[in-house]
């Protein structure tokens, strides 16, 4: 079960939407799309995954989670395929959006359809194990793609399509068996309001916003902000796929250590930093230390606020999955807004990259503050709880 959830995220996240970030420089070189049109194009990968959360509560009203994941797994390769041929750019958006919609479900189904199946003790290192699913995925995007452009920029997509394929039937059997509709008053019930979860849900989608620079730009920004080439922007995206290769299992330790909270903080305080540093510097020790922690960030965040939703949320499953469930949609609905916002700024300042990073690191330090102050701010009004 556990191999199936990585390979989900592996090709719903991993593959279908950050290998869209080494080919991105391919694609404008090539003359496939204008740069500005192929950042839009990024961009409709991550307002699909909005759009998958949304739909996932009603999809698995209709098919089990099983289905509902094979089916969106499938989705993702053919989406790949399809990508291998630039029709137009209406076909091209619509099959990015395709990719969003697979991976946003896959993100709301995959781990909770595995850990609901296991031993409370054994939930934090299987989710550990899945996530770092997206992280292999980054890693094979940053190492594939370039051994696959070499020959043609097709081949890349198709490339991609095949493993994608692969990973499927890998994948098909190791799912659990579930009644049809098992999972869908869970997805659909809502939870108690609770004041530091609407926090903890907003600093998730300022977190969003601050990874979008190095998930979408970081590629493009070196290949071509600084005029290094597409194999340099390739280098520095395999950078932050060994950091995303092993983001979740570091973050899910240092939370075993030092608390979920804690260990949010301190994520979102390095993530600033890291973001900040393109900005302010192109040497490549800095830009290499940057592309690696934000990319053991990106997947690494997940089990974080997947945990401490869990704590806020309370013992009930109900409650959790709802709470979760929220919780990513303010991600993906962040995510996408910054992806086009950042977009749209880019253009309007004339390819100022820095300018995105800076923004970034912005959102990621009213994230922080948000939750000190938040944190202060309830314990204030409520003096004896001694909870969260």
């Amino acid at each position: 079960m556990i191999l199936s959830g990585a390979c989900a995220c592996l090709i719903g996240i991993g593959l279908a939407r950050f290998a869209y970030t080494p080919l991105l420089p391919a694609v404008v070189t090539a003359g496939w799309f204008d740069a500005d049109a192929a950042t839009y194009l990024a961009a409709a990968n991550l307002g699909g995954y909005l759009l998958g959360v949304l739909v996932a509560g009603p999809v698995t009203a209709r098919l089990s989670p099983t289905s509902a994941l094979r089916i969106m797994m499938a989705a993702s390769a053919l989406s790949l395929f399809a990508c291998a041929v630039p029709v137009s750019f209406a076909w091209f958006f619509t099959w990015r959006l395709v990719s969003g919609v697979s991976g946003g479900v896959i993100m709301i189904l995959a781990a909770p359809t595995i850990l609901v199946h296991l031993a409370p003790s054994r939930r934090g290192l299987a989710s550990g194990f899945i996530f770092m699913g997206v992280g292999l995925g980054v890693a094979a995007s940053g190492t594939l793609v370039p051994l696959l452009l070499r020959d043609s920029l097709p081949t890349a997509w198709i490339g991609l399509g095949i493993a994608s394929a692969i990973l499927t039937l890998v994948a098909w059997t190791g799912w659990p068996s579930a009644p049809a509709g098992r999972l869908a008053p869970t997805l659909r019930r809502r939870a108690r309001p609770n004041p530091r979860l609407w926090l903890l849900h907003a600093g998730y989608g300022l977190n969003a916003v601050g990874l979008v620079p190095h998930m979408v730009f970081l590629s493009v920004f070196v290949a071509h902000g600084l005029g290094q080439g597409i194999d340099a922007g390739a280098f520095y995206w395999v950078v932050f796929g060994l950091g995303a290769v092993v983001g979740p299992l570091l973050s899910g330790h240092l939370a075993d250590r030092a608390g979920y909270r804690a260990a949010l903080r301190l994520v979102l305080l390095l993530e600033a930093l890291a973001t900040l540093a393109p900005a302010t510097t192109h040497a490549p020790a800095a830009l290499i230390a940057s592309s690696l922690f934000m990319g053991a960030a990106t997947p690494g965040i997940v089990p974080l606020v997947l945990g401490r939703v869990h704590e806020l949320a309370g013992p009930g499953l109900a409650a959790q999955k709802a709470a979760w469930r929220m919780a990513t949609t303010a991600f993906a609905g962040s995510q996408a807004l910054a992806a086009y916002g950042l977009a749209y700024l880019l253009d309007r300042t004339n390819g100022d990259y820095p300018v995105l990073f800076a923004t970034g690191a912005g959102a990621l330090v009213l994230a922080l503050l948000i939750d000190l102050a938040g944190g202060v701010a309830l314990r204030q009004r409520s003096p004896t709880q001694r909870t969260g």
